[in-house]
């Protein structure tokens, strides 16, 4: 029935009808009408068919309507990224999203122009929302607040564009109290113009009583705590040990030298490695893999809800697993010293690093050592003891010579430092730990990276029907906007639509002091990777063929890529573009919910520092520069935060629009892209989530010292210089209006659009993890 209406609405004359009309032209009995009715419904949820005026269908395309997801920024701005990939993103106004919350899928018209009125690439489209297909999320936890005549309820989710009205809860097994921390169900929005209302369906208690920050993540995300009793049966039934019977068609590679080098508190070992000379100018590298596809079939419950969790999520006192702990942490762990069954790549290496033959085979092997990456870090820094070390070091100097050959074939530098956050047994912040993208990490990252390049290169040959890992190519438009930024700054920039320009301007920004901050700029271009079920390459690596095969344990999309390699599961291209789509949807949700946690704990940690009135000295760097102050990123903290032009008591300083740089009056002094600084947090806002921060005394005295040199930190300015934009006499209007404002615009952060605070740790945008 859905292709004989989708093909009843592509026919040149059709003209739009309503149900009675689409029974009549499909021949269908009037008892038929509510099998139409429902496939309708159905076909308009998933965009497929749009229903307008009069409830007559047609499709989308045909009245310039798209269906996508909304992406809504702090200011609320919406981003729609079409279903459709052949479609860009079109910006929705605020006074446009209609009901729209974060996630949404919505159905948008666009705004067309004349064509005469505009190039190419010179204008991003926009558009508005005209319905909301599904609503991402019901459930929204928030503050509980009471003005003079109503309860009300201030959402976590600084993107949720209003507050919630709710009447006195019941029945929700404790009272609520007024700031206590609460889930409310939404109820039906119908406009914009008026707050929505809800019900109190959980109270979760006081926000800084113990457990309360996380399990209010764990709502607003919808993270389930626990599995399904009949899922930890299926898990449980599949046994503790790998038996005899279950060696059978697989290769024996148990008197392998087999490692696993993994996190210090990783407990899910899914990838292994072993190294052997094959020859004087040869290797042969084995990459295997934990082979979940064994426990996990298709169809089971357990492949139900590893699908509907779609990959683990890593909260910094957690972790939400995709599969039970029996398989997760035991039975498919590569863990040392017992049997464990695993889908193999086997390479011929070359000296050079060139990748000779590949073969893909199921396999059992025995891990003789578990290595965490500072372990491996300490062993490649001194000569080798034993067989297992010599294998590393000849493995490091082997994957440097791959690593090497990747960036000569245009692969992009994009790595940032991670900052790992430890608690302590009450939950509060121990300490942040730097974590470096070293040797040990690059050692198996490479024989991953080798891994997924192989069998996605297989799957394509075969023709299979899998899921890939893309990430496209940048949209030119914000490419341009980003080479102008970099060229004010009197950067060289050439033409980055050349992947090779691209590469030298990475180079040289490692070299600037100014090349962290631009360097995040250019991140904020770049397209976000995704699952989609057309091999259309990955941009970062510069691999036109790539998937996931490496993590069957945390991500569903390995799971599928093994079923498809090794036949054990043949897929439709519809129902693998809905797995793509999904997947797509759960690993953004995991990635927000995973910096949330972090941001929680973190805002917990720099207000006790406020309370106890001693805050701690950051280093700092400056990320963006504007009329009522500078953003800074404080690299220890992984967060980043405005310090206002109010707090700065050393001079008045002027806004230089078109150097983009702060010029103090009477010193001359500058604070421009890319200066260091020293900071102290000066305000944590956890309604808004958002952190402020001051020049710390220290920073001032250092600025006073540095007044004669030619760089910040108390970077002069000659007289005769950067008066463009500047007012001078008397105190300006401006400065009047900074000192009483006490909301400055919004700060478009590398993390998510319109947020003046990020988390700066690493996205899922890496290959391995």
């Amino acid at each position: 029935m859905v292709e004989n209406i989708l093909n009843l609405l592509g026919h040149e004359d059709y003209v739009p009808l309503n149900v009675p009309g689409l029974l009549r032209q499909l021949r269908l009995s009037p008892r038929k009408q509510q099998e139409l009715q429902a496939v309708l419904r159905q076909s308009e949820q998933s965009g497929r068919i749009a229903r307008i005026k009069g409830n007559r269908y047609i499709k989308p395309a045909e009245a310039d309507l798209i269906p996508g997801t909304i992406r809504m920024n702090r200011q609320g701005k919406g981003f729609l990224e079409p279903d459709d990939a052949a479609f860009k993103e079109i910006i929705i106004p605020e006074h446009a999203t209609s009901t729209a919350i974060h996630g949404d899928r919505v159905l948008v018209r666009r705004d067309l122009r004349p064509k005469g009125l505009r190039s190419e690439i010179s204008e991003k489209e926009s558009g508005s929302v005209v319905r909301i297909l599904e609503r991402r999320r019901t459930q929204i936890v928030g503050t509980l607040q009471r003005s003079k005549q109503f309860l009300y309820v201030i959402p976590d989710d600084p993107r949720m564009p209003k507050d919630i009205y709710v009447s006195p809860p019941r029945d929700v097994g404790r009272p609520a109290l007024i700031g206590d921390k609460v889930v409310v169900e939404l109820r039906e929005w119908q406009s914009r113009h008026v707050n929505p209302e809800g019900e109190i369906i959980e109270v979760l208690g006081a926000p800084d009583a113990e457990g309360v920050d996380m399990l209010s993540v764990l709502r607003q995300y919808d993270l389930p705590l626990h599995f399904p009793s009949e899922v930890l049966e299926q898990a449980r039934a599949v046994g503790t040990e790998v038996r005899r019977e279950e060696f059978a068609g697989r290769n024996d590679c148990r008197n392998h030298r087999v490692i696993t080098i993994d996190p210090d508190d990783a407990k899910d070992f899914d990838d292994a490695i072993c190294l052997e000379r094959a020859g004087r100018d040869q290797w042969r590298l084995w990459v295997h893999i934990a082979d979940v596809s064994h426990y996990v079939k298709p169809g089971s419950v357990l492949d139900d809800e590893a699908r509907k969790r779609g990959n683990s999520t890593y909260l910094v006192d957690r972790v939400i697993p995709m599969l039970p702990e029996a398989l997760s942490n035991e039975l498919c762990s590569l863990k040392p010293n017992v049997d464990r069954l695993t889908k193999c790549v086997e390479f011929l290496i070359g000296n050079d690093g060139r990748v000779l033959e590949s073969k893909f085979y199921s396999a059992v092997i025995h891990s003789k050592h578990r290595y965490s990456y500072q372990e491996v870090f300490a062993i490649l820094q001194r000569r080798p003891l034993g067989g297992l070390e010599q294998m590393l070091h000849q493995a490091n100097e082997l994957a440097q010579k791959i690593r090497r050959r990747r960036f000569q074939a245009g692969s992009l530098d994009l790595d940032f430092p991670e900052r790992k956050i430890r608690l302590d047994e009450q939950g509060r912040v121990l300490k942040i730990e730097k974590v470096e993208n070293d040797i040990s990490h690059q050692l198996i990252e490479e024989c991953m990276l080798l891994a997924n390049e192989a069998v996605a290169t297989q799957l394509m040959a075969r023709s299979l029907n899998a899921v890939y890992r893309v990430h496209e190519q940048p949209n030119e438009l914000r490419l341009q906007e980003f080479r102008e930024e970099v060229l004010s700054h009197n950067v060289p920039c050439g033409d980055l639509r050349r992947r090779p320009e691209v590469q030298k301007l990475l180079e040289r920004l490692n070299q600037l002091p100014i090349g962290a901050a631009l360097k995040i700029g250019f991140l904020k271009s770049l397209m976000r990777a995704r699952y989609a079920v057309e091999p259309l390459g990955h941009y970062g690596l510069a691999k036109p063929k790539y998937t996931h095969f490496t993590s069957p344990i945390r991500r569903y999309a390995d799971l599928v890529v093994h079923r498809a390699l090794f036949g054990e599961q043949r897929f439709s291209r519809n129902a693998l573009k809905q797995t793509a789509d999904h997947i797509s949807d759960t690993e953004r949700n995991s990635a927000d919910a995973e910096r949330d946690s972090k941001d929680v704990k973190l805002f917990a940690y720099l207000n006790a520092q406020l309370e106890s009135g001693n805050p701690q000295n950051y280093s700092a760097l400056v990320i963006d520069v504007r009329n009522f102050g500078f953003f800074v990123d404080v690299a220890d903290l992984a967060m980043s935060g405005l310090i206002h032009l109010s707090s700065v008591e050393d001079d008045f300083y002027m806004f230089d629009s078109n150097r983009s740089q702060l010029v103090g009056r009477r010193n001359r002094r500058v604070i421009r892209l890319g200066d260091r600084v020293t900071v102290q947090v000066a305000k944590v806002d956890r309604f808004k989530k958002q952190v402020d921060f001051r020049l710390s005394q220290q920073s001032t005295q250092e600025r006073a010292v540095a007044r004669q040199r030619p760089r910040f930190e108390g970077r002069r300015m000659p007289a005769t210089q950067g008066r463009a934009g500047m007012s001078s006499g008397k105190e300006s209007p401006f400065r009047k209006e900074q000192k009483q404002r006490g909301k400055p615009e919004q700060f478009q952060s590398p993390s998510r659009r319109g947020s003046r605070f990020k988390s700066s740790q690493k996205s899922p945008r890496s290959p391995r993890r």
